[in-house]
């Protein structure tokens, strides 16, 4: 995720070390953080696998050499980016926070493909919703069969905390619908537009046609 994060702020802009770790602990914190003993190596690796490189415009300040080295990204970083952004099947546990980084760079994306990855993601949360409904009921059936600690208290409070996560997934998959609704929206504006502007081309091309003779 880390790596993409990454790619991700310099497909924006160009952007150093610290810059780079400011936002990162932005998006995953408040608790989760990331060192630079982990930071930087990465950086490192990247640069070595020719996907970033050393930005000649460099920022300066106060801050140290190594926090304001300044970082571009190259076109097989670009390449590395389309790649880890239309990837729907690594991490499959991890996906959700994954695709909650992908949605700020969507812009970078066809509309094509903004929409399969919008569409895996509505999947990926009906297939959650589903599950936990399917082993909330499976759950009540074979309670019984479980013995006299897995009386009706038990199972209550097992249940409300299954439904509090399926009340979660719900939101979740609510949420990608809308970003459906917004992309297909886009979508037809920006056919709209191009059909406008192809409906103005052929009306100044037709003005200036003169019949042969004339």
């Amino acid at each position: 995720m880390y790596e993409l994060i990454i790619l991700s702020q310099l497909m924006l802009q160009p952007a150093h070390g610290y810059m780079i770790a400011s936002i990162i602990n932005d998006m995953i914190g408040p608790y989760a953080r990331i060192s630079n003993g982990r930071l930087y190596p990465l950086l490192s690796k990247l640069e070595k696998s020719g996907l970033i490189a050393p930005y000649t415009e460099a920022l300066v300040g106060h801050l140290s050499d190594r926090q304001l080295r300044t970082y571009k990204i190259t076109e097989a970083g670009r390449k590395r980016f389309h790649e880890l952004m239309m990837d729907t099947t690594s991490n499959p546990g991890e996906y959700q926070k994954i695709f909650l980084q992908k949605v700020a760079t969507l812009e970078f994306l066809k509309p094509s493909e903004r929409l399969r990855l919008i569409d895996h993601y509505i999947n990926y949360c009906q297939a959650h919703v589903m599950h936990l409904m399917a082993e909330a009921d499976d759950l009540v059936q074979r309670s019984p069969e479980w013995g006299p600690d897995w009386g009706p208290a038990r199972l209550k409070a097992v249940l409300d905390v299954m439904q509090h996560m399926v009340d979660q997934w719900q939101l979740e998959l609510d949420w990608a619908k809308t970003l459906r609704e917004r992309e297909l929206a886009r979508v037809e504006s920006s056919d709209s537009a191009i059909h406008e502007d192809r409906r103005q081309s052929f009306r100044k091309t037709e003005g200036n046609y003169s019949p042969e003779g004339d």
